[in-house]
């Protein structure tokens, strides 16, 4: 694979990301029951990234899935990893409740509840950190350190997370509709993703990017099943006042005008990557991220 090597980068602008963590743990409270039906994108990505630990040589003893949801991965990773203590973590208690009704002979797996920017663990409990779909919903860098800080010497982290190409449709429809508002959140770019992964102290991060594009009978589909899965805007600056009928029309229209072949698009930019726990407390002071080089200043 076609590489080149990024030095590390300026710290991460993350005023315009931040999120309402109370409101964050409400919505997928919620969704609980719900998720599972809605979640198809979230299952194939989390195949995917599973699919990648084939060429990675890497046999864990202990593994938290960080931001488990429904424990779909979780699960996975059990099988794979057999005689592994795999641990799942999430911010909303009803997740897990819906985790452990979904376990079967699993039960006996920890579910714990808490934020992956402070996790609950003490320092190098694991060697692997595992995390699908969940660092969009967060500060990732202080993310990332807390999953390094858990990690145990050459520990492996495996991540996917929304690229800001994310749901371009959506938010250029409201951007129609509502220019001053806030409707969708914003989603962190692969490249700044990868020198957060170098400066909180990962070695060797590799990125790359995957697109996806879900279509829809109709507008109301792709609300129903971000809805389904808890994915409201939980932006700080989110706007808070209920959408009136003229607007949403508007923003419907706006929307329907990007149809395609007479169904409507969601696109999704996927970022997967993986990274390293250093071996030593002193990593070498060169450190660099390996990105695909058709992923360099492209948007598709």
């Amino acid at each position: 694979m076609s590489e080149r090597t990024l030095n590390r980068g300026e710290v991460l602008e993350i005023s315009a990301y931040r999120l309402d963590k109370r409101r964050l743990r409400g919505h997928f409270a919620r969704a609980a029951r719900t998720y599972d039906a809605a979640a198809v994108l979230q299952r194939e990505v989390a195949d995917r990234a599973l699919a990648r630990l084939d060429a990675i040589r890497h046999r864990p003893r202990s593994v938290l899935d960080a931001g488990c949801g429904t424990g779909y991965a979780l699960r996975a990773l059990a099988r794979r990893f057999k005689g592994a203590r795999v641990t799942g973590v999430d911010v909303a208690q009803a997740m897990l409740v819906e985790a452990r009704r979904q376990a079967g002979w699993f039960k006996a797996r920890p579910y714990v509840c808490g934020d992956i920017e402070a996790l609950p663990f003490p320092d190098a409990g694991f060697d692997m950190v595992f995390s699908n779909l969940a660092l969009q919903w967060c500060e990732p860098e202080r993310a990332m350190g807390e999953f390094l800080r858990v990690l145990g010497p050459g520990g492996l982290l495996m991540f996917t997370t929304f690229g800001p190409d994310t749901l371009r449709e959506l938010r250029a429809a409201w951007r129609a509709a509502d220019p001053g508002g806030v409707h969708v959140h914003a989603f962190f770019d692969m490249h700044d993703l990868g020198d957060a992964l170098l400066r909180v102290g990962f070695a060797e991060p590799v990125m790359d990017v995957e697109r996806f594009t879900l279509t829809y009978a109709d507008v109301a589909g792709v609300l129903r099943d971000l809805h389904g899965i808890g994915a409201h805007n939980a932006a700080r600056g989110a706007t808070r006042a209920l959408t009136g009928k003229r607007r949403f029309a508007r923003f419907r229209e706006a929307y329907e005008q990007l149809a395609q072949g007479g169904r409507i698009p969601a696109t999704y930019e996927v970022v997967h990557g993986h990274a390293w726990a250093p071996t030593s407390p002193h990593p070498g002071d060169r450190a660099t991220v390996a990105i695909p080089l058709d992923q360099i200043g492209r948007r598709r």
